[in-house]
């Protein structure tokens, strides 16, 4: 990073890029991918999760999500949103009974196969050029770790593991929305900057990178403005459209991020708006864009959708560009990025 630019092998991402007056430049696309090593351990519930020709299959999954990379990548996209507890496969869920985590919820000890998902992955994306946001946390699964020495021995081992396999590609988000349904405090606002402050100084002088480290924060609900003490620590900070409705509103959570105290010239970007409109001139997108914030696309079926093409975050999933809120998306996204239809 410098200032607010991200760089990526030495050189500003969109380099030289500039839309509708708007410097693109520095900034991170990206879009929420967080089922890309999803895998069900509830017998009960991972039937819900059948394809049309079979039953649900991990690996199947995590190869059909690398195949579709380089097409995402083809249209500007940068980043990836990751989580090593993944999300709600329907959306939003007010009960989570499912059991998706890399982690045991015990020990917080490291599932090899499921890390081994995650590491293709990464791999991958490393070869394209692209920035996974590796998430720690959900608070759909975070509160069945035992207790908070489990979240912290979860946290020591997601670190080390990011360091000795030598990714110097990542991002990495403590917590999705710390505010929201983490029951360990350690995850939650008022203390969100220990585990930042704890996964940079564990990886301090470790990486080949400027700063020689991981970069690291953590995120809110939607409209939720980070904390003085994560601003005051984070790498850089992550914001959420959720319950954003005006553009306007989006723009000026990004000014009031930028007003806090704490607040150090980081990059800012959304990670998460499940906010469309992208055949208007003016939506979230655009809006965050012309405050000179990255912005994260945020896709699941919608109420009375049954298309297995639609949704990312919803389990099976279609990873290809494949409906018309995709197609949405990237194509702004291409136009943005790239200037070409």
């Amino acid at each position: 990073m410098d200032g607010r630019a991200f760089h990526i092998n030495g050189k500003p991402t969109y380099a030289g890029r500039t839309w509708e007056g708007k410097k693109i430049e520095g900034l991170l696309m990206n879009s929420r991918m967080v089922q890309a090593t999803f895998d069900d351990e509830n017998p009960e519930t991972r039937k819900l999760w059948a394809y049309a020709d079979g039953s649900f299959d991990a690996d199947r999954n995590t190869n059909e999500f690398i195949a579709a990379m380089p097409e995402w990548r083809r249209h500007g996209l940068l980043g990836i949103g990751l989580n090593l507890q993944g999300g709600s496969p329907q959306g939003y869920s007010k009960d989570q009974p499912w059991v998706n985590s890399a982690f045991d919820f015990n020990t917080g000890a490291l599932k090899p196969a499921y890390m081994a998902r995650v590491g293709r992955i990464l791999d991958k994306a490393d070869e394209l050029g692209m920035v996974p946001i590796v998430g720690l946390f959900y608070f759909g699964q975070s509160p069945r770790l035992k207790d908070e020495q489990t979240v912290i021995a979860a946290t020591d081992a997601a670190t080390d593991w990011l360091i000795d396999k030598g990714y110097t590609n990542v991002l990495v988000e403590i917590a999705n929305e710390c505010n929201v349904k983490h029951t360990h405090e350690i995850i939650r606002p008022a203390r969100a900057h220990e585990l930042i402050e704890r996964v940079q100084q564990r990886s301090k002088g470790k990486l080949k990178t400027p700063a020689g480290r991981l970069l690291v924060s953590t995120s809110y609900g939607g409209g939720t403005l980070p904390g003085e003490n994560v601003a005051k620590v984070a790498d850089f900070l992550l914001l959420h459209g959720n319950g954003i409705k005006e553009p306007a509103k989006a723009a000026d959570l990004v000014r009031r991020t930028r007003a806090l105290k704490a607040y150090r010239d980081q990059p800012i970007f959304y990670n998460e708006d499940d906010h469309f409109d992208f055949d208007k001139p003016v939506n979230n997108f655009t809006a965050a864009t012309g405050e000179y914030a990255g912005w994260g696309y945020f896709d699941y079926r919608l109420k009375g959708e049954t298309a297995f093409e639609e949704g990312y975050q919803s389990v099976p999933v279609s990873w290809g560009i494949t409906s018309e809120r995709k197609e949405g998306f990237f194509g702004l996204l291409k136009r943005m990025t790239q200037g070409t239809p």
